[in-house]
């Protein structure tokens, strides 16, 4: 587990650009089970590639899209534990991956983008592989 202190401002990073943070398994399972429409959930990260192409990749797919997800959340790895194992339940198959995100569609994973699709690519990269995500799903 990380400081609260030093994770405080990764946090605010995607909470300011109007994600909701899941902390625990309830609110996980509230958000994932059934949910109409369509719900993006980053799973955030104290890590290079988290700070130099999720974070700000996601938040210019937002400003740059003219569809958008329905619900934006996100569970932090390394401090909402809980939380983030829930949250990877509802992304299997898929292996346990930070930073990475999930599209989910009518509460069904429809895409996902695991750490090696992040890591090596620049924001701009994220933002327009996101943006054609959001334009065939949302």
């Amino acid at each position: 587990m990380y400081p609260e202190n030093l994770v405080a401002p990764m946090r605010q990073d995607l909470t300011v650009a109007g994600f909701q943070e899941l902390t625990d398994e309830a609110a996980v399972s509230q958000l994932l089970e059934k949910h109409e429409g369509t719900t993006l959930v980053v799973v955030n990260s104290v890590c290079g590639c988290a700070a130099g192409a999720a974070r700000p990749g996601v938040k210019l797919a937002l400003q740059n899209s003219s569809k958008k997800p329905t619900v934006l959340a996100t569970v932090f790895a390394g401090v909402d534990k809980e939380a983030t194992n829930k949250a990877r339940e509802y992304m299997l198959p898929y292996p346990p991956s930070s930073p990475s995100m999930a599209l989910f569609k009518d509460g069904q994973l429809v895409h996902f983008l695991e750490r090696h699709h992040i890591e090596g690519r620049s924001a701009q990269m994220i933002a327009q592989h996101l943006v054609q995500v959001f334009e065939e799903y949302c």
